[in-house]
């Protein structure tokens, strides 16, 4: 048996503050889920640099501020007859303006902002909710400390 491909990508989970709380941006990707704007990491480009452009691309939200690590997660899947292993980095971003943008072309379908409980209910798989989690610790002491 071959061992398998290995890919790694990054991404984020990108909040913004609203008057009634934070909100977190979820995408509708061509697969049918709904997950964060994430991708692969480019040869030499360091994962958060990745994460940001693949932000921008799927979004088209820039000027990000970034506000920590909230670590990996992995899966396995096959592409035709090949076994692939994906490691995506995660980090947090806060995003304090624009529009968020489906990116057709990235085979994003929809950009949605969502409260926490809402968005941990949309996500589509179970390592993504864990990650959000994390997320929406660091924001409460983000968005307490700021008030």
């Amino acid at each position: 048996m071959t061992s398998p491909k290995r890919e790694v990508s990054a991404g984020g989970v990108v909040f913004r503050r609203f008057p009634d709380g934070p909100r977190y941006l979820l995408i509708f990707d061509s697969h049918g889920n709904w997950g964060f704007p994430k991708g692969h990491v480019e040869e030499g480009e360091d994962p958060v640099a990745s994460a940001r452009r693949e932000i921008k691309e799927e979004t088209g939200l820039d000027n990000l501020i970034m506000h920590g690590d909230l670590g990996s997660i992995s899966w396995s899947f096959r592409s035709g007859r090949t076994r692939v292993h994906k490691r995506c980095y995660l980090y947090l971003f806060e995003s304090p303006q624009g529009e968020a943008v489906p990116e057709r072309e990235e085979g994003i379908r929809e950009c949605r902002w969502l409260p926490g409980e809402a968005a941990s209910a949309t996500l589509t798989f179970d390592n993504a909710r864990a990650v959000l989690d994390r997320a929406r610790e660091k924001v409460q002491v983000l968005t307490a400390s700021a008030g």
